[in-house]
């Protein structure tokens, strides 16, 4: 006889949710060699790739609060990753950019979470993982429909 307890941890978005939260674990584990949480990885990687770009459409772009944001910036520009500046078509606004120090952060991060990914995954054979990527990249496309 299956208890609830045992229904509930058979659920596919148990098993998503707790393989997704080690996961997670792994690679914040990983980029804090950087001095980054998974917040700033975002906002660093988003920096990098619609910079120079606005606060406040970096926010948007990633559904972090302002004042959320605000806090992520300081902490990133005080390591020296990114930098604000008036934005060029509207100096009322602050444009952020990655440094050149901020691009080769992002870099080693990138290294770090993909060597997590790999530790995560390890368990399963090539043809596995590829099979789990297909089904999961499936399901969060359907999922992306819906919303």
């Amino acid at each position: 006889m299956t208890s609830d307890l045992q229904r509930i941890q058979s659920l596919p978005t148990w098993l998503v949710g707790r393989v997704a939260a080690r996961g997670r674990a792994m690679v914040a584990d990983a980029i804090a060699a950087e001095g980054l949480k998974l917040l700033h990885h975002a906002v660093l990687a988003a920096t990098a790739e619609y910079g120079p770009v606005t606060q406040a459409d970096l926010g948007r772009r990633l559904a972090i609060d302002p004042k959320d944001m605000v806090g992520i910036l300081n902490h990133l520009q005080k390591q020296g990753l990114v930098l604000r500046a008036p934005h060029p078509s509207d100096r009322r606004k602050n444009a952020v950019t990655a440094t050149p120090e901020g691009m080769a952060v992002l870099t080693r991060c990138g290294a770090l979470a993909e060597a997590a990914n790999a530790e995560l995954l390890a368990p399963l054979t090539p043809d596995e993982q590829k099979q789990l990527m297909a089904l999961l990249t499936r399901l969060h496309a359907a999922a992306e429909i819906l919303a």
